[in-house]
């Protein structure tokens, strides 16, 4: 299977090359095209600083990365990937279907492809249907996440960026949109990386799982999850299997720490 983001001796930081903080030193990463990467880490290790130099939002010290086979502004410019954060980000005064076709009305000057209007098909598809005349402040919190990722997959991209995107969640409506994220990606066939502090949830949800440490940020662990799960990356969460590997993830973090 081909890669969707390769990375040989990563550096990227703050500050410019000559007085930099390395956030992230000498990462080497492939993650495969349609699968599922969880990334687990202490604060400050470089977690959303990843996702951010994939997205093209920052550039890295040295090293070098390929996304979808090109680099990371080529990609961004073509649309191809979507990006998740913890804050739902919507705008109050839009309602719900406007939130979701807010890419449309951005950057269509450097638009290389045309992207449709496909806002009820996704609010159905997150289960929202019917409520796309709504403002923010009438939903839930995990409604408005629900929201994000439409609007995220509204220009169908081949890799989705979700940082920490349950994090404020009851853990109830957690484990659902868990569920629904899992439904979504088996769908979609979506490469995706996912950024989470929840041991849990980063074994649930991740075909593979990525530990990284701090100061300066490195890879760590790389556990492979799919021998614990059946097709379709599905599991229970009680299962011994999951179990184990939680608390092998468990160690690699504190010792990451």
């Amino acid at each position: 299977m081909a890669n969707a983001i390769e990375t040989r001796g990563l550096d990227v930081g703050y500050g410019g090359r000559q007085a930099a903080v390395k956030v992230l030193s000498g990462l080497d990463l492939n993650v495969e095209a349609g699968s599922f990467l969880s990334i687990l880490g202490p604060s400050g290790c470089g977690k959303s600083t990843l996702l951010r130099v994939v997205a093209d939002l920052l550039d890295p010290l040295g090293g070098t990365i390929s996304v979808l086979g090109d680099t990371p502004h080529a990609v961004r410019s073509r649309r191809d990937v979507g990006f998740v954060f913890q804050d739902s980000t919507l705008l109050p005064w839009r309602t719900v279907r406007d939130n979701v076709r807010l890419p449309l009305g951005v950057g269509q000057v450097s638009l290389t492809r045309s992207i449709e209007d496909r806002s009820d098909e996704l609010l159905e598809l997150m289960g929202l249907a019917g409520f796309g005349e709504r403002l923010p402040h009438q939903l839930s919190g995990g409604q408005r996440q629900r929201v994000a990722i439409a609007r995220a997959l509204l220009g169908q991209p081949k890799l989705l960026l979700m940082d920490e995107p349950f994090g404020a969640l009851d853990e109830i409506t957690r484990d659902r949109l868990n569920d629904e994220l899992l439904t979504l990606w088996r769908r979609t066939g979506t490469t995706i990386l996912f950024v989470t502090h929840s041991i849990a949830e980063a074994a649930y949800l991740g075909e593979r799982v990525i530990v990284l440490a701090a100061n300066p940020g490195r890879l760590a662990k790389d556990i492979d999850m799919r021998p614990f799960k059946q097709d379709g990356n599905r599991c229970s969460r009680e299962d011994p299997a999951i179990v184990a590997a939680m608390a092998e993830l468990r160690t690699a973090l504190e010792r990451a720490s």
